[in-house]
């Protein structure tokens, strides 16, 4: 866990390197920090040269990054080709969590890897994050993304269970409905938070799909922590079922 800061990471990084190397490492994180615990305190271009430095520490220490199995990064804006070939040079990720990085304001964020196990896009500038091809994944969590559409789309995840998505939900933001892009999944886990006005609490939830992969849902529930959420719109905003979707004691 280090700073991004003059040539430390670098440093570090063919330490690191040259560990794995000599040694058989199960494990190895990097938490890489900007120093800001603010999204209000960056401005675009301290943005754009975090992911820069990053960039550098990157290319410097291949060996390194290629045995990594947890990344965790804050306060980047990358360059579009940039994030993929991260997830190209560290094929022993599991694990990697994005906290305000993008590749510019209303971008798409597509992810593809043979190992990675869970996903946290948390405060990104991103308005769609797209899970081509992840045969490991088990975990998404999507908290906060700019325009209220569909905010996932899902490809070749047939191991995802847990998913986790966040979002203000303001009155004028498009109508989202799960099943649309949820179906055909075998998720067991699915939390919401949407903390302000349009939510609804909907039985014509279920009508629109989601009894096509409610049957992977037995002894698991919806779990919905709506805050101070007014119902104030005449459309239904969110909609979703009670948060028993469906209880069984059943063994199969």
């Amino acid at each position: 866990r280090f700073y991004l800061r003059d040539d430390v990471p670098i440093s570090i990084g063919r330490a690191v390197g040259h560990a794995m190397a000599a040694h058989l490492v199960d494990n190895a994180k990097f938490s890489v920090m900007t120093g800001k615990y603010e999204i209000s305190d960056m401005a675009e271009d301290d943005l754009i040269t975090s992911a820069r430095n990053f960039m550098l520490f990157f290319d410097a220490c291949p060996s390194a990054f290629g045995g990594l199995t947890t990344l965790d990064l804050e306060n980047l804006r990358f360059g579009e080709s940039d994030i993929s070939n991260v997830l190209i040079t560290c094929k022993c990720l599991r694990h990697l969590r994005l906290y305000n990085c993008d590749t510019g304001v209303c971008s798409t964020l597509q992810v593809e890897h043979a190992r990675l196990r869970e996903l946290s896009i948390v405060q990104c500038m991103v308005e769609r994050v797209e899970l081509k091809w992840l045969p490991q994944l088990t975990t998404m969590v999507f908290e906060g993304w700019l325009q209220f559409q569909d905010p996932l789309f899902i490809g070749h995840v047939p191991l995802l269970e847990v998913v986790s998505l966040t979002n203000l939900a303001l009155r004028y933001d498009k109508t989202v409905f799960l099943s649309e892009f949820l179906s055909g999944t075998s998720i067991r886990d699915l939390k919401l938070a949407f903390n302000s006005e349009k939510v609804c609490r909907d039985f014509h939830f279920v009508s629109c799909g989601l009894t096509s992969f409610s049957a992977h849902l037995i002894m698991c529930l919806f779990v919905a922590d709506l805050g101070a959420a007014r119902i104030s719109d005449a459309m239904s905003g969110i909609c979703f079922p009670p948060t028993k979707v469906c209880e069984s004691t059943s063994s199969s």
